[in-house]
């Protein structure tokens, strides 16, 4: 009887084991895990310009007449002097909360989209707006409280302890609504971004000489075409960005009425605030991630 019991917890360990092993083998989860990474790299590096960003965005109505304008090294000066270089990266906790299952669940969502429609084959330009968007949509959707809050973070309007301490502060004095706040704004700003820049990094890519697509060299290849992907798509997405930070640090504001103050107070101009570090920022941050995760990807020998 102790034998066979023995025997029976040994057969459950071994059944076990290759349950976590096929579930672990499984593209999606790769996909995630690849994603996770080259998100993670990516923020921690250009979480900076993420924060001069938001804050050119949100404190621009604080500047004294005649002080002038103040642009991103300004901006970047005035954080080290009042807050040191460590200033720099905050909110660089809730921007990991955020990218670390976000961009595992884009990449994962934009891997099962295509294998189910596309298997093997290449997706036209079309396609790949669709496909970028779609995976996009997902994962904006049920990553906004975490934005919400790092928006918030950023911009140094609120004095949150902790991410866990900002989620039940908004939930307790505005209502869990208040974590979607700016999701409309977000998803026109983050979906033609997607869409826009898998259209073109997958274009760009398809049209490299088969020499470089297989040599050493084309990780810095691809990097290039992310590089010039992520400069095309964050421009035209640029004002949507505005109006989807001003909405998340004023809740109180629908997107409509955001639009009105900023072109109201600022012209047309005011859509294109803090257009050069976000550029910078999801230029790079995108050509990253994307590099890395079809490194990993490669490495695994599964097909992006």
């Amino acid at each position: 009887m102790h034998l066979r019991g023995e025997g029976a917890r040994k057969l459950d360990t071994v059944e076990s084991t290759r349950t976590m092993e096929l579930s672990l083998a499984h593209p999606a989860v790769k996909a995630f895990m690849c994603g996770a990474l080259s998100g993670t790299c990516s923020t921690l590096l250009f979480q900076p310009l993420d924060l001069v960003k938001t804050r050119l965005q949100t404190l621009q109505n604080s500047v004294e007449p005649g002080s002038g304008r103040l642009g991103m090294m300004r901006m970047i000066l005035n954080v080290v002097r009042t807050e040191r270089l460590p200033g720099l990266w905050k909110g660089v906790s809730p921007s990991l909360m955020r990218t670390i299952p976000g961009v595992g669940l884009y990449f994962s969502t934009y891997g099962s989209l295509k294998q189910h429609f596309f298997q093997d084959k290449n997706p036209t330009a079309l396609g790949a707006v669709l496909l970028g968007g779609g995976a996009r949509a997902v994962a904006g959707v049920l990553m906004s409280p975490v934005t919400v809050i790092k928006t918030r973070y950023e911009c140094g309007r609120f004095r949150y302890e902790s991410v866990t301490g900002a989620l039940r502060s908004v939930c307790r004095t505005e209502g869990p609504a208040a974590l979607y706040s700016g999701l409309m704004a977000t998803m026109l700003r983050d979906v033609p971004f997607s869409g826009i820049y898998v259209m073109f990094y997958s274009q760009m890519k398809s049209n490299l000489p088969n020499e470089i697509s297989v040599s050493a060299f084309a990780p810095l290849a691809n990097f290039s075409c992310g590089i010039l992907a992520g400069v095309s798509a964050s421009l035209v997405t640029q004002p949507a960005d505005v109006v989807k930070t001003l909405v998340q640090v004023n809740p109180q504001l629908s997107t409509i009425d955001a639009v009105r103050f900023i072109y109201v107070e600022h012209g047309l101009e005011g859509f294109l605030r803090g257009a050069l570090p976000r550029c910078l920022r999801r230029t790079m941050m995108a050509a990253m991630a994307w590099t890395v995760y079809e490194q990993m990807m490669a490495y695994l020998g599964l097909k992006t």
